[in-house]
């Protein structure tokens, strides 16, 4: 992870950091900030360790690229939700089966409730 941080404006954010902190005081604001790279590396390697402890061999498993939220995208998620088949639905076999429609949710969701039925509604809800 770079952060879009190049050579070029490292070296400038070092030569405004020698001018504003001064170049006695320098050695030691480095320092700090090399223990302070440390102990977060020590930090996330160790809380990698104690989830591989807890979760034990499934912790391998796990594809965490799959878990990116970097990745997320809520309207793939949304309609993939929607597009999911209604499991109580029967399931209709062979070439002559529909396909899946484009039903809205507000469709849908009057499908499973049935013709006229009302929604229920949580007054203590709201």
């Amino acid at each position: 992870m770079s952060f879009g941080l190049t050579f070029d404006k490292l070296l400038i954010i070092l030569v405004i950091a020698v001018f504003l902190v001064g170049p006695e005081r320098l050695p030691g604001y480095a320092a700090q900030l090399a223990r302070l790279t440390k102990s977060l590396r020590q930090m996330a390697s160790g809380a990698r360790d104690r989830m591989r402890e807890e979760m034990g061999p499934e912790f391998d498993e796990v594809d965490w690229a799959k878990l990116d939220p970097r990745k997320y995208d809520p309207r793939r998620i949304i309609r993939d939700a929607l597009m999911e088949e209604d499991p109580a639905a029967p399931v209709a076999a062979g070439p002559s089966a529909p396909r899946r429609s484009s039903a809205t949710a507000y469709e849908l969701r009057q499908r499973r409730l049935g013709k006229g039925a009302v929604p229920p509604f949580d007054a203590e809800a709201t």
